[in-house]
């Protein structure tokens, strides 16, 4: 069953970000923040990280636009996009993820993705919730919206299991290389 080998995955995927994560990669959020350069003016979404997963934050702080961070409604539901800045007062959201004190909401044309794992075709592992396919299928109705991953290379499997209802990234970002998806 596809649930229970992704969950397998998931598994593994944790234990490889989580060395990862010890070994450290100062030089990804640069690599990030250069591959944003592209996106000036436009609104962005990052993440508060959690856990192990790779810090944005100092490339979210240089983007020059609009920068947003998601927001858990309920279960089930899209993610919403909340205005962030480095002086935003920050309070604990749903599954401890930090949210802005201040609700101004953002819809946003580019969205940086955490993952637990990757795999050369776009394709990206989440946590199970399903958050970032439904918000990323809701946006790309409306336009162009860009999905950016960003991971550490140990993230990197060779086939992550795929549903039709799983949206592909357009580009990943790690601290060895950038990957471009048609």
């Amino acid at each position: 069953m596809l649930a229970e080998v992704k969950a397998a995955m998931r598994k593994r995927a944790f234990v490889q970000r989580k060395a990862a994560f010890a070994a450290g990669a100062p030089e990804a959020c640069a690599a990030l923040a250069a591959e944003l350069a592209q996106f000036k003016g436009a609104v962005l979404a990052g993440y508060m990280p959690m856990r192990t997963e790779i810090d944005p934050l100092a490339a979210m702080a240089q983007h020059s636009g609009p920068v947003c961070v998601p927001v858990i409604t309920g279960a089930g539901q899209p993610l919403v996009f909340h205005r962030w800045t480095p002086q935003s007062v920050m309070v604990p959201g749903e599954f401890g993820a930090l949210i802005p004190q201040v609700s101004e909401p953002l819809t946003p044309d580019v969205l940086i993705v955490p993952l637990l794992a990757f795999d050369r075709r776009g394709y990206r592992l989440g946590y199970g919730g399903g958050f970032y396919d439904r918000t990323l299928e809701a946006l790309r109705a409306l336009g162009r919206t860009v999905a950016l991953g960003f991971a550490f290379a140990a993230q990197e499997m060779d086939a992550v299991p795929t549903e039709p209802t799983d949206q592909p990234l357009d580009l990943l970002v790690t601290e060895t290389e950038v990957l471009r998806f048609p």
